[in-house]
C-alpha cells in the first residue's frame, strides 16, 4: 500500500488527460460529454467529502449525542 497509493494519485489524473485527448482524436466533440461526465462526478465525490467531514466535525463538537440508530431508540411493537 506504500507504493501503490502514490501510484493511484500520480497516475489517475495523468490517465483521464491522455484519455480525453485519445477521446478527442477519435471522436472530436464528443470529449466535451466527457469531460461533462468527469466534472458531474467530480463534484459528487467532493460533496461526498464535505458531508463526511461536517458529520464528523458536528460529532466532534457534541461528544455525548450518538448519530447511529440502536435497537433502544425504537419503540417496541405492541404487538
Amino acid at each position: 500500500m506504500r507504493i501503490a497509493k502514490p501510484l493511484l494519485l500520480v497516475l489517475t489524473p495523468i490517465g483521464v488527460v491522455v484519455g480525453l485527448i485519445h477521446g478527442y482524436r477519435v471522436a472530436g466533440g464528443l470529449v466535451v460529454l466527457m469531460a461533462g461526465m468527469l466534472m458531474i462526478v467530480g463534484v459528487a465525490a467532493v460533496t461526498v467529502v464535505m458531508a463526511i467531514r461536517r458529520e464528523q466535525r458536528d460529532a466532534a463538537v457534541r461528544p455525548g449525542v450518538n448519530t447511529a440508530s440502536s435497537d433502544s431508540d425504537r419503540p417496541a411493537d405492541s404487538g
